[in-house]
Parts: structure tokens; sequence; C-alpha cells
């Protein structure tokens, strides 16, 4: 019955890259709401890349929207990266669909919520992301002196015992910094996580199990954006639909419905018309309405699963437009779900 999920730090190299992706998506919109982004980003070592579509009557400063991100996460030398912009237009044939209240792109879309946790997400998830967020004030109040910004954490936990196994923690730290010092610091973090969720502390514990970790973020390795979808959502215990949601505008269903249907799944659990459910939404490029709608209450609903799938068809309006305007998508700060998950903060529209 063990279960394993994982969260990274906004230090980590893809997490850089979604960061600028949304601090981009951010700030064009916040000028020009009518704004088509689709901006990725890779980074290796000192040199960033953005590259993508965007329609826009605003210009934004990227050089300086860069190093305003790489300066949040704790990130040194900031004077030796370099930024290069690939950027065109959007397509007009996809301006067409869109244009028309359709949806950016064909796929489907997944939202999920259980109430085995507060924040109605997978336990072994919140345990992750919240470690890396202890780890995170931790490096703030210390100025990155003793550890460095890239970390991963992965929870296995037991469902059928209600306990956790293990509980692993990779931290970059200081050259200067012993494995000892590193460990009694994390080991600190992830017993004050688990006493927080009333969890145990006698789980087995695995910190930077090569015994060194100081080449970090893009140094160690190359970062792109959307490559953490699973860590942006439910930490693997739900499906996904396989499309990244930094760098996008609301308009890209990617995002909007993947956000409407996690508000959906929630609504339906925090009213207590099931336990666990999952909603899956699919569209098709040009197409306001949804071309289907489905849910999974695994067993756990207090009615029947058939009325509370014509609810959600009768109480939401699922086409694109409307998702935008019920979250108010063209005013949300998308920093705040760039690093650390994308659900269960509470400031978010979709989390209400």
């Amino acid at each position: 019955m063990l279960f394993s999920s994982e969260q990274v730090s906004n230090g980590h190299p893809d997490k850089i890259c979604d960061q600028i992706s949304d601090a981009i998506v951010t700030d064009i919109l916040a000028h020009d709401k009518k704004a088509r982004i689709a901006a990725e980003v890779c980074i290796k070592d000192y040199d960033i890349i953005i590259l993508g579509e965007i329609t826009s009557t605003y210009i934004p400063d990227y050089q300086s929207l860069v190093m305003g991100v790489l300066r949040n996460i704790g990130l040194e030398d900031l004077d030796k990266y370099k930024v290069q912009e690939l950027i065109s237009a959007q397509s007009p044939d996809i301006a067409m669909g869109v244009d028309n209240d359709g949806a950016g792109d064909q796929g489907m879309m997944f939202g999920y919520a259980t109430k085995e946790s507060a924040e109605m997400l997978p336990i072994p998830y919140v345990l992750s992301t919240r470690a890396l967020q202890k780890l995170r004030a931790f490096n703030l109040a210390n100025h990155f002196s003793i550890l460095k910004p890239d970390a991963k954490a992965q929870v296995s936990f037991d469902y059928k015992e209600h306990i956790i196994d293990t509980f692993l923690l990779s931290s970059q730290h200081s050259e200067s910094v012993s494995l000892k010092e590193v460990r009694a610091i994390i080991e600190k973090i992830m017993k004050e996580t688990a006493e927080e969720m009333n969890l145990n502390t006698d789980f087995r514990v695995l910190v930077n199990p090569t015994g060194r970790f100081v080449l970090g973020s893009s140094f160690a390795d190359s970062g792109l954006t959307g490559r953490k979808i699973i860590a942006d959502t439910y930490g693997g215990a739900a499906h996904h639909g396989g499309g990244a949601f930094s760098g996008k505008d609301p308009s890209k269903v990617d995002r909007s419905a993947a956000y409407m249907a996690r508000k959906v799944a929630r609504d339906i659990v925090s009213s207590g018309r099931a336990d666990r459910c999952e909603v899956q939404l699919a569209y098709a490029i040009g197409v306001a309405d949804p071309v289907s709608v489905y849910l999974d209450c695994f067993g756990t609903e207090k009615e029947p699963a058939g009325n509370i799938w014509r609810s959600v068809l009768d109480s939401y309006d699922l086409t694109p437009k409307g998702i935008i305007k019920y979250l108010d998508l063209l005013n949300v700060d998308y920093n705040l779900v760039s690093s650390y998950g994308h659900f269960g903060k509470s400031e978010l529209p979709w989390e209400k």
C-alpha cells in the first residue's frame, strides 16, 4: 500500500524555466488582457532562451523579468546570465478559433480532490511540498550560506497503516558543509513537517543519498518549461492530460480547464458529496463547449455518481470564456503557482 509523490524546489532547473514563463504571462496580462501567450524557456549554465508565440500590444522587458526571477530564487552571479529571445506571433489559424471563444487547442485535462488533507491533495504530495517550502524558509533566513536553491523531496506513504514509510530529500549545499550538517538540518525539517500533519516521525530518512550535492540548478542539469507537470499537480495520484500549465495565457485550455476541473472536483469533495473525485474535461480546437465531461468518485460518492455528473453540467460554464470569467484568470498572479504546485494554495480562485 505504499504510494510515493515528489516535489521540486524553485531552484530546480525546470522550475527556473516555469517561473520565468509565468513571470512573462503575468506581466503581459497585466498590460494587455487580450494577449495570446505561449512562452517556453530553456536554461543551461548561464544561457537562457525564451521561445514561443506571443501576440500582444505590450512588449515586456524580458531581461528584467528574468533577473527578477533569478534574484528571487537566490541564484548567484546574475551578471553572467545571457538571455536570448526567439519569439513569433500566434498562428492565425489558431487565433481564428480562439477569437470566436473556442478552445485554443484540443486535449483532455484532469482535476482531482481528496479529503485526506486540508489542502484536498494527496498526503505524500503535501508532505513533499511542505518540506521544500520549509527548506526555502530556512535558506532565506540563512541567506543561502549553508544550503542552496536546488532541491527535491519525495515521500513514500503507507495508506494501509496511515504512516510515512520513507522521507527522502536531496538539497544542494555549500562545499564547506558536511553531509552530517546537511542531514541534521533536513531531518529536523522532515520531522516538523510530519508533526504538523499529526503523522509519525519514525520513518526511514534519506538525505542526499549520493553523499554530495554541491553543483546544482542549471549547472548540473538543463531546464525546460513544463517538465514538472506531476509535481505541479497531484504527485501522480491522479491522471494528467499531458499539457503543461506555465507560460500559457488562459485561452489555452491546458491551463484554464485544468484549473476548472480542480475547482469542480474540489467543490464536490468539500460539499461532502464524495471523499475523492477526479474530473476530466476534453476539448476540440476552436470549439467552445467541451466534447466530453467525465467524473469518477472511486466508490466514495454519497449519492449516485450520475446525479453528481448531471449537476456539474447544470452548474458550471465549462467553455473557455466561461472558465476565464468565473475564475477571473486574466487577473491571476501566476508567479504564485510557478513553483511548489498549482493547487492547495488558498489565495487562488480555483481553491475557494
